[in-house]
């Protein structure tokens, strides 16, 4: 007899074991005294900067347009497996507590980084209101059922298949949730949140009424569940082998102009093999953009002398660590083995563009420093990235790869 509580608490069960194993390697690498170091950096400034803020600062806009991001982000994590298409579509009127209980650990896992997203926002609240900290809690409590309302709405989302009915969702709950946000902050009139709250019961129910007897759409149910995964994956990836993970490839070829720079040399196979997957993979390229974006941000928004170069190189770091398993991507590729060119060339191909990554980025830090003024730091930034540059790739990265 099927028992949709037995078959939750193994999903579940087996979820928690999967990710506290990949944890264990994630919690124990370099990175993680590394974003430490920053983190803590960055709260060092971060009061510093609040300590200059005058009473008239939007500190409530700034709250509102952030805090208004994570509230319209609620997936529901389902713990749908592949072979759900086919075993379990059958019994889906049956899975209502499996469904419910997915809501539930959806709702305690994203209200406590919700909690988290708020007690760093507060301080700068607390020091442009009167307000203060006293109604922390009660803005919490608050916003945590606009959480839950997000939650379900975006559950209901799942029994449509037109895309541009999720795109409009998100666009039209971000601004619901914005601006109630924006005006319990603000601490408005009573009978305006009320009203607010009444839209938000109206919107969930339009969607309730359409799809009362509407399937679930389960292709794209487990499509999510398995992006999400795969995005952890990737992370955990860094740290060790992950046989689950799926490789994303996009041709991209508005950039084919940077490979036709590459002689066409026996020696340059594998150069020539590194830089087309770093192009195609979103693995590599995408974080190299992610990490290059925010370093830059912060270098041209955060101004603390020469620190700026101890941030830029953090950043440096940061991207090379996770740039190494690049060296690895095509281990499990036979034919890869067929090609006639020494093992020589291959370190010498990965140790090129790693170097060649890793000084674009020393120089766009550099171009971002100066570019708000600091002449001398910049001049002092693009050496120093350079040659820790050039350590990480040829005497860090070397043994890492041996290792």
């Amino acid at each position: 007899m099927f028992d949709e509580k037995s078959l939750w608490n193994k999903r579940f069960g087996h979820r928690l074991k999967e990710l506290g194993s990949y944890l264990r390697y994630i919690f124990n690498g370099h990175l993680v005294i590394v974003l430490v170091f920053l983190i803590g950096a960055a709260a060092f400034y971060y009061q510093n900067w609040i300590k200059t803020l005058s009473s008239g600062f939007p500190a409530e806009l700034i709250i509102a347009v952030l805090i208004g991001g994570f509230l319209t982000y609620s997936p529901v994590y389902n713990f749908l497996l592949e072979a759900d298409r086919v075993f379990l579509i059958p019994l889906e009127t049956r899975l209502r507590d499996y469904f419910w209980r997915s809501g539930i650990v959806s709702l305690v896992f994203q209200g406590y980084i919700l909690l988290m997203v708020q007690a760093v926002l507060m301080p700068m609240y607390a020091h442009v209101s009167s307000n203060g900290f006293h109604s922390f809690l009660l803005f919490f409590a608050v916003l945590l059922i606009v959480k839950v309302w997000n939650i379900a709405v975006s559950w209901k989302i799942h029994y449509f298949v037109q895309p541009s009915i999720y795109r409009w969702d998100m666009v039209v709950r971000y601004f619901i949730n914005a601006v109630f946000t924006f005006l319990l902050f603000k601490q408005a009139n009573f009978f305006i949140l009320l009203v607010m709250l009444l839209v938000m019961g109206f919107y969930y129910w339009s969607f309730w009424a359409r799809t009362r007897r509407v399937g679930l759409k389960w292709d794209l149910l487990i499509e999510q569940e398995e992006k999400r995964m795969a995005a952890f994956y990737r992370l955990a990836n860094l740290f060790t082998d992950v046989p689950k993970l799926k490789d994303t490839v996009k041709r991209r070829k508005w950039l084919d102009f940077l490979l036709k720079r590459i002689r066409f040399l026996q020696k340059n196979t594998y150069l020539y093999l590194f830089s087309r997957t770093f192009l195609r993979s979103s693995d590599y390229l995408g974080l190299f953009v992610r990490l290059t974006v925010i370093g830059a941000l912060a270098l041209y928004f955060i101004s603390f002398g020469f620190g700026q170069i101890l941030l830029a190189v953090l950043f440096l770091y940061l991207t090379g660590f996770q740039l190494l398993p690049l060296w690895n991507h095509h281990q499990n590729k036979l034919w890869v083995d067929l090609y006639p060119v020494s093992s020589l060339f291959k370190a010498a191909a990965f140790q090129s563009l790693l170097l060649v990554v890793l000084a674009l980025q020393a120089a766009l830090f550099s171009l971002f420093i100066l570019l708000k003024g600091d002449t001398m730091i910049a001049l002092l930034e693009l050496p120093a990235g350079l040659a820790f540059s050039y350590m990480f790739v040829y005497v860090y990265s070397r043994k890492r790869l041996k290792a």
